[in-house]
């Protein structure tokens, strides 16, 4: 299912940060017209500040539950709102932003919302009517239940590759927008390939459509992907074994001791 169609940033400004960077200032009528759309390109060409962009501008959730606010370090993108078009096939608000830094809050807070559950459980015991009681127990060993079903006993006890997955593939169901920056920082090659399985899987079999933003040369396979390479001149539609990371990976590759002795 593809929800947005093609984006826009229109303005004519180029200075101050964040029209400065080249993801914002060369976003001009991008087709996105795919089940999924990786932004790649080297550091500072802002490919984060567009998802968050793309993410405030349509209202997406965050992992988190957090809102956009400047203090979550999206006052680029809050700026930039204004300035975006988005061209619909079908506008929704579902689904979720995922940053790479957002990942260790979340889990240490769905570790805090469980132990504030016990708690509060435990605190209650004597000092209302028993039937009160068992009612917010209920209601209250629901959520439990639904922690424990979505997450697992203890998060803390999954590795964080592992952990991150868990994440992903409980809470990516059903139609929506998910826009996942940089999640190869939580996973080793094999759980990137892993990834990829799911994400293959979820735009067969659900209405969902994916916005990345990667380094990662595996990540950036995905097959049927639509890839945009940023870099200080353009944003520019590219083929996977043109991209830079490709390039330059294959080659490391091929010839480690050549690239090392020069470095």
């Amino acid at each position: 299912m593809i929800f947005i169609n093609s984006l826009s940033i229109n303005t004519s400004k180029e200075h101050p940060f964040p029209y400065s960077i080249p993801a914002i200032k060369f976003a001009n009528n991008i087709n996105t017209n795919f089940a999924v759309t990786i932004f790649v390109g080297d550091n500072g060409t802002g490919k984060s500040t567009l998802l968050e962009t793309i993410g405030a501008t349509i209202n997406l959730p965050l992992i988190d539950g957090y809102n956009y606010n400047p203090q979550a370090g999206f006052e680029a993108a809050l700026k930039l709102k204004k300035d975006v078009h988005i061209e619909w096939s079908r506008k929704t608000s579902s689904g979720f932003f995922f940053r790479a830094e957002d990942f260790s809050d979340f889990i240490n807070g769905v570790e805090q919302a469980r132990n504030r559950i016990a708690a509060d459980l435990h605190e209650l015991k004597g000092e209302v009517d028993d039937a009160i009681i068992e009612q917010m127990s209920n209601s209250m060993n629901f959520q439990l239940h639904n922690m424990r079903k979505n997450y697992g006993d203890d998060m803390q006890a999954y590795s964080h590759g592992e952990a991150y997955l868990k994440i992903l593939y409980s809470r990516i169901q059903g139609k929506g927008i998910y826009l996942l920056d940089e999640p190869e920082a939580a996973l080793s090659p094999l759980k990137q390939l892993s990834l990829i399985s799911f994400i293959l899987e979820t735009v067969k079999t659900e209405q969902a459509q994916f916005f990345i933003a990667t380094h990662s040369p595996l990540l950036m396979g995905i097959p049927g992907a639509c890839i945009y390479e940023i870099n200080e001149e353009e944003m520019r539609k590219v083929a996977y074994e043109d991209t830079e990371h490709y390039l330059i990976t294959k080659n490391f590759l091929n010839n480690r001791e050549v690239y090392l002795k020069h470095l």
